[in-house]
């Protein structure tokens, strides 16, 4: 088989819930992220991409209806160019490109397109329908942008409690300390404010709507600072809104095709898709399972980890990145040195090709030839990527 390559990345800024993206529809996030990927290989005729593949997680506003297809609808691609909409939760836009990396590596493609959006803002209430017409007690209206909703009663209660409980009984099986997760919060933001400054995303995102760097990034947050936010979940708990990643509105896009393809493309590739990795377990302890899914990755990858120079985990919240890279043994800084989603934002259909985009970034921008890719998902699922840097 042949192998798959990234050959180009872009997103959008990372809006705050109710922020500077509010306004925006996430078919047209998804839109601008397309349209943004493809100006960096303007030899390419888009007519040649052979599938689109993309990630939202909540589908149940604008978004619905394959916003994959409408995204590519809107950006003026050629109507030939077909598109689906995939959803693993927080991993959906990273499972994207899984998706499409194996379609090159088949042979069924030669050029795919991947990426993932989500406005958690515009995400919209849900009624039930009811069973019979004409009900008479009262119908709640259930959000969508984050968490469980509409749970079966069959679902076991202590599989279904809240995302935040969840890593709550994370911290204290891993023993982490609220500490830890203060300091490794405040870092996310010191790391992301340092790369802004240093241009180093000047390449990777593009304005939307006035809005030009990431919107949740507090530069001047210290552990000091966050030590004084209340716990969220827990009276006495360790998780605060400062140390777990906040609610985001962006969109990411990924452009994957074969080294053959580099013609067509224009442009030479910058990295090789090396391994993938998938693993779960019970849905309480998602926060965790990056781990295996990292290890598989790099068994597929025919490395390990002495040879990983970069990594880029996904934040959900600082207690499962802490027990993440604890179980790994890798050096902490090596994992999110531009920063991570708690500064960045977690749009969950966007986050996984956020995450590749940066990884190629820092490799190339290094020189050095491994880093793996990981994201943990609700329900207990996680997906990780090996890149080898070939730029």
């Amino acid at each position: 088989m042949t192998s798959a390559f990234l050959y180009a990345a872009s997103r959008t800024p990372f809006g705050r819930f109710g922020g500077a993206l509010a306004g925006v529809r996430p078919d047209d996030l998804a839109a601008t992220a397309i349209t943004a990927t493809l100006a960096r290989t303007p030899d390419l005729d888009p007519a040649a991409i052979a599938d689109v593949v993309w990630g939202c997680a909540n589908q149940a506003g604008e978004d619905n209806r394959n916003v994959g297809r409408m995204a590519v609808l809107l950006a003026g691609l050629p109507v030939s160019v077909p598109a689906t909409t995939v959803n693993r939760l927080c991993g959906s836009s990273l499972d994207a490109a899984i998706i499409g990396s194996r379609a090159i590596e088949s042979g069924d493609a030669d050029v795919v397109l991947t990426g993932g959006v989500e406005s958690m803002t515009r995400a919209p209430w849900v009624l039930p329908k009811p069973s019979r017409a004409f009900p008479a007690g009262n119908v709640t209206a259930v959000s969508t942008t984050l968490g469980w909703r509409l749970v079966n009663e069959r679902m076991p209660k202590d599989w279904t409690v809240s995302l935040g409980e969840a890593n709550e009984l994370l911290a204290e099986k891993f023993a982490i300390s609220r500490e830890r997760q203060d300091e490794f919060a405040a870092r996310s933001h010191q790391l992301a404010e340092a790369a802004w400054s240093a241009g180093f995303y000047a390449d990777l995102v593009v304005p939307v709507e006035g809005l030009s760097r990431d919107e949740s990034i507090r530069a001047g947050s210290g552990p000091e600072t966050l030590s004084g936010l209340k716990p969220s979940f827990r009276p006495d708990g360790t998780i605060t809104a400062g140390n777990a990643s906040p609610l985001n509105d962006g969109a990411s896009a990924v452009l994957l095709g074969t080294e053959a393809a580099a013609g067509v493309i224009g442009t030479a590739p910058l990295a090789r898709i090396a391994g993938r990795g998938v693993s779960a377990v019970e849905p309480p302890m998602f926060g965790y399972a990056p781990v295996e899914a990292a290890e598989r990755a790099l068994r597929l990858a025919g490395i390990g980890w002495p040879d990983v120079a970069a990594v880029e985990l996904n934040e959900a919240f600082a207690v499962q990145s802490l027990a993440c890279v604890d179980a790994w043994g890798v050096d902490p800084g090596i994992v999110n040195a531009k920063g991570g989603a708690i500064a960045l934002g977690h749009p969950l259909g966007a986050s996984g090709g956020r995450l590749l985009g940066t990884l190629a970034a820092r490799l190339r921008e290094s020189g050095d030839r491994y880093g793996v890719a990981a994201i943990c998902i609700g329900v207990g699922q996680a997906l990780a990527v090996v890149l080898e840097n070939v730029g």
